[in-house]
């Protein structure tokens, strides 16, 4: 009796008999073998769309500059780039199913992507980003993963097993971003975390994400080294050396971690202000489809102001701060001491604001941007007695990862993969500067929400329930 009062105890708490039952279901052992092999064909299906983006990326800002006889792309090429990329996203946003994905401001959750919104997910993802639109690749991989995973099943079996669409949904988000992170893990925990969940339904969740994530890696891993082809993985080649954590560093690298948490939060608020323009905002009638392919363009534009501003206040290439940001963050991990300070400040400005623009208005992903903005403010005070690059670079990876996405845990987990061999010394780092830039986020974002609610000129009260900006 006490035995079976221990089992019931367990099976009630999520214990490890709760746990055994999951595992040992037929229904839940046929649904691992079908994330392993959705987890093929949607990496590759990812492998082919971010090898496209990258290389119309290179042919945009690269190899078209130098077949007009440009040593670089100018200062004024972001201007007609991003007005051609908001001409083209305006059909798919407005015309086809899913309306291009969701806007990157409302974050990376959400139900998972239905098949037929595919199409228009990659379409927009593939004349935003190599067009130079401040986002990442991360939003409109995971959707593409999400759709091709419900694809592969049959509708029958989602309808008589509802619960079945999350959890595959989500292991096909894994598989098509497990490499872009630098690392399948990053991808798993991101997706858990973002989840919320614990017991027996984190491990439901968590054995087919790994195992879909793993899969992934491998392919991309297989395809690239025959292919030869580049999918422009965030990444840090070279990172300078680093020693055991001392004082100073904490010293600075809390002030750092709050510096780029306000950034990155006000870069996200800016967007939520975007997207209301665009869109219409809960208390008044949405645009019209006209109004609302206009102000797309304006906002694709003024992304290309940002750039441009970047380029002439720098005399530096507008590559710099155009795009999602990963080939910036290498170059500026790889040699931090060529980047004067004026100049990691211009790009702090002028790509935080192009991204919160894009976040409201384009489509694709918020992280990627946020780590080159993260980092560059690190770098930027690593002149600090007592401070230094890679604990600069170290925190503000950390603190951007954790402000945009929320999850402190994944963000701590991302930096430690794009350290390397320096990430166990950076730890203790990494892990401070990520849980302050995620309490002082939510503490702004507390006060951005009382600030929403309360009742102006003694008015009535706002609503219950209205949004707020996330």
């Amino acid at each position: 009796m006490p035995e079976q009062t221990g089992q019931q105890s367990g099976q009630q708490s999520g214990g490890p008999d709760a746990v055994r039952a999951v595992l040992l279901k037929k229904g839940y052992l046929v649904l691992l073998l079908i994330s392993a092999l959705v987890g093929i064909p949607v990496s590759l299906a990812a492998f082919g769309f971010v090898s496209l983006e990258h290389e119309l990326q290179h042919w945009v800002w690269e190899s078209l500059p130098q077949a007009l006889g440009l040593d670089r792309a100018p200062w004024w090429w972001p201007l007609p780039a991003l007005l051609l990329a908001g001409l083209l996203v305006v059909p798919v946003i407005i015309r086809l199913p899913g309306r291009g994905g969701h806007i990157p401001v409302d974050g990376l959750g959400g139900p998972p992507t239905l098949p037929k919104a595919v199409p228009g997910v990659v379409l927009a993802a593939l004349v935003c980003l190599p067009l130079g639109v401040v986002l990442g690749p991360e939003a409109p991989l995971m959707a593409l993963g999400s759709g091709l995973a419900l694809l592969a099943v049959r509708p029958a079996w989602l309808t008589a097993k509802p619960q079945l669409a999350p959890v595959l949904g989500a292991a096909g988000s894994a598989a098509a971003i497990s490499t872009i992170f630098g690392s399948p893990l990053v991808a798993a925990v991101m997706i858990i975390e973002a989840a919320g969940l614990g017991g027996p339904q984190l491990t439901v969740l968590i054995l087919p994400c790994l195992l879909a994530s793993g899969i992934g890696a491998l392919v991309f891993t297989g395809f690239g080294h025959w292919t030869g082809l580049s999918i422009g993985a965030l990444s840090l080649p070279s990172v300078p050396a680093s020693g055991i954590p001392d004082p100073g560093d904490f010293l600075w690298g809390i002030p750092v971690a709050i510096v780029v948490a306000t950034i990155c939060v006000g870069g996200r608020s800016l967007g939520g202000l975007v997207k209301g323009y665009v869109t219409g905002g809960p208390d008044r009638p949405p645009p019209t489809v006209r109004t609302t392919a206009v102000r797309t363009v304006l906002c694709a534009v003024a992304v290309g102001v940002c750039i441009s501003a970047y380029a002439l206040l720098t005399g530096r290439s507008p590559e710099e701060a155009a795009l999602s940001g990963q080939i910036t963050l290498a170059n500026l991990a790889a040699d931090p001491a060529s980047w004067p300070v004026g100049v990691l400040v211009a790009l702090v400005l002028c790509k935080a604001l192009g991204w919160g623009i894009a976040l409201g208005s384009m489509r694709g992903g918020p992280i990627f941007p946020a780590l080159l903005i993260g980092a560059a403010v690190g770098v930027a005070c690593s002149a600090l007695p007592g401070f230094g690059y890679t604990p600069g670079l170290a925190a503000g990876l950390a603190a951007s990862g954790a402000a945009v996405t929320r999850l402190p845990v994944t963000s701590t987990v991302l930096a430690s993969a794009l350290l390397g061999v320096d990430a166990a010394n950076a730890m203790p780092l990494l892990i401070v500067a990520s849980v302050t830039a995620f309490v002082v986020g939510e503490m702004i974002r507390s006060v951005g929400r009382r600030r929403a609610a309360a009742p102006l000129g003694g008015g009535p009260p706002a609503e219950a329930g209205r949004p707020a900006e996330g």
